[in-house]
């Protein structure tokens, strides 16, 4: 009987230490956490007094989980500790803290994605550049080919379309000249903005619809084409009569007399200001990325958005300086070939 007595005493005994070992276990986990929280809030409202290097000790001393995990305080502890550091620009501190992190956490894609944005601050400038450069020119070039397509079509287009407001500006026939008179005023007199967008955006009211390209390049001529048309016209004033009576007196019509003898007289005092026009012209073709076309101005800027790069924004005008530049001396070249005979 005292033998089972015994054994009974021996078992009471040893399930009241297990229970004390457990009850004593939880209490230090519970103690661990209250431990993490607390040194989670100290250290936050050290951060917001300022003292930004107190709070990252603080941080660093929330241990890592042991084997029954944690609420995420450590990984909450150390990627705010290393965001702070990044503010402050102590790189190899704030990679050293994530690295911590991700060796708890491998799988962390916050940790992750902060570890590449560490890695690229600390890279070179140069190489940054580098790197950007060849990530946004090739999305670039692809936009400004559709830059090149209006501003090559806007080329063609409004001289001609200028040519003949012109003439009909300077006719006696007065509804001919009144009527190119009321286009010059209206598309000279209002902004290439508002043109576009009434042709894109208002022409559907009265049931006329056209996609971007065609609005575009429809906006784009008509305005070019109300200001070449004052060019071309102040150059066609500034010959002498004499030179209309003198052809008309050796038989030639009106219009033969404009194209074999006024017309080609005016090119060396037009070419100027019709080369400040393309020129111009370059630079705003950027907006129309308002109607939704995807040109040089609207890669950039969504670039930009989606990667808050100011790089793409510095290539984007790099580019239309090229283009700014080859128009120049394009233009350069023809004046002095058209005016080669005043130099000799």
């Amino acid at each position: 009987m005292s033998k089972k007595n015994a054994l009974l005493r021996s078992a009471v005994f040893a399930a009241l230490l297990v229970l004390f070992l457990f009850v004593s276990g939880a209490q230090a986990v519970a103690s661990d956490a209250v431990d993490a929280d607390a040194l989670m809030r100290q250290a936050n409202n050290v951060m917001v007094t300022g003292d930004l290097e107190g709070a990252v000790k603080i941080y660093l001393q929330i241990p890592a989980p042991g084997p029954e995990g944690d609420e995420g305080q450590f990984a909450s502890s150390r990627m705010q500790a290393a965001r702070l550091e990044f503010a402050v620009k102590d790189y190899p501190a704030a990679l050293s803290i994530v690295d911590e992190l991700l060796a708890v956490y491998p799988e962390n894609i916050e940790a992750k994605q902060f570890r590449d944005s560490v890695e690229e601050a600390m890279m070179p400038q140069w190489k940054r550049l580098m790197q950007d450069t060849i990530k946004f020119v090739p999305h670039l070039l692809k936009g400004s080919l559709m830059t090149l397509l209006l501003v090559v079509f806007t080329m063609i287009i409004s001289p001609i379309g200028g040519l003949f407001v012109a003439l009909g500006r300077i006719s006696n026939f007065k509804p001919v000249s009144r009527l190119c008179w009321f286009i010059i005023w209206l598309f000279r007199g209002t902004p290439l903005l508002l043109q576009l967008f009434f042709i894109y955006y208002g022409l559907p009211a009265i049931g006329i619809t056209l996609k971007p390209i065609p609005a575009a390049l429809i906006g784009l001529g008509l305005n070019y084409s109300a200001y070449l048309a004052e060019i071309i016209r102040s150059g066609i004033l500034s010959i002498d009569h004499g030179q209309m009576e003198a052809a008309e007196a050796m038989g030639m019509s009106y219009w033969q007399a404009m194209r074999r003898v006024i017309i080609p007289q005016t090119y060396r005092v037009i070419l100027p200001p019709v080369g400040n026009e393309f020129i111009a012209l370059i630079k705003d073709t950027a907006l129309v990325s308002t109607i939704a076309m995807v040109e040089l101005m609207r890669t950039a800027d969504q670039l930009f958005n989606a990667s808050f790069n100011i790089t793409v924004l510095g290539l984007a005008a790099v580019i239309y300086l090229m283009f700014t530049t080859v128009f120049t001396f394009a233009f350069e070249r023809l004046e002095d070939k058209v005016g080669a005979y005043e130099k000799r």
